[in-house]
């Protein structure tokens, strides 16, 4: 089995802003991204097609999939910041609590919002959920953070070394093999 991770288009917010699971909708340059998309995967024939329901991805899972039944699944959507959903991240950095927790993301909540184990947590039952499929290749449309929780728990990275060594890129595919039998 193949999942193919596409990572939702840029969004319409300033740049330096954390939106986390705020709505935002996307930027111009969707329907470039989107092209862009089509021609990469245009090959590929997709059994499922997950993704996240916030409206970023929503609209590019409908775009590249207009004949697919698309299983929108709100464990694939992006860590929930809670406070500091769209603060810029300086803004965050330079409360104490801010730095606390970008100092032990792995382990804290954010402010009155999610923490990284439980958002594994959600993103692994999902994952688990489709490893039962018996599908070749499914699609997932989400979020940065959803991406690197899939390399982690599928090619067993541990989450630290993902923020610095990877970063999935707006309208982007990341491709893992799982093993049926796993």
């Amino acid at each position: 089995m193949k999942i193919y991770a596409i990572r939702h288009s840029s969004v319409n917010v300033k740049s330096g802003i954390c939106y986390g699971q705020t709505d935002v909708d996307v930027a111009e340059s969707f329907y470039d991204e989107q092209k862009r998309l089509l021609q990469e995967i245009k090959q590929e024939s997709f059994d499922a097609v997950f993704s996240s329901p916030l409206l970023r991805c929503r609209k590019l899972a409908e775009s590249l999939f207009p004949n697919k039944k698309i299983h929108f699944d709100p464990r694939l959507k992006e860590l929930n910041f809670g406070d500091w959903e769209m603060l810029y991240w300086d803004e965050i950095y330079a409360q104490p609590e801010g730095k606390t927790w970008m100092d032990n993301y792995q382990t804290l909540p954010t402010k009155n919002g999610e923490s990284y184990p439980k958002m594994v947590a959600r993103v692994s039952a999902c994952v688990n959920e489709i490893k039962k499929l018996n599908a070749g290749n499914i699609a997932i449309v989400a979020h940065a953070g959803v991406i690197r929780i899939l390399k982690s728990v599928i090619e067993n990275v541990p989450i630290s070394q993902l923020f610095e060594n990877f970063k999935p890129a707006y309208a982007s595919v990341t491709v893992f093999e799982i093993d049926k039998h796993e």
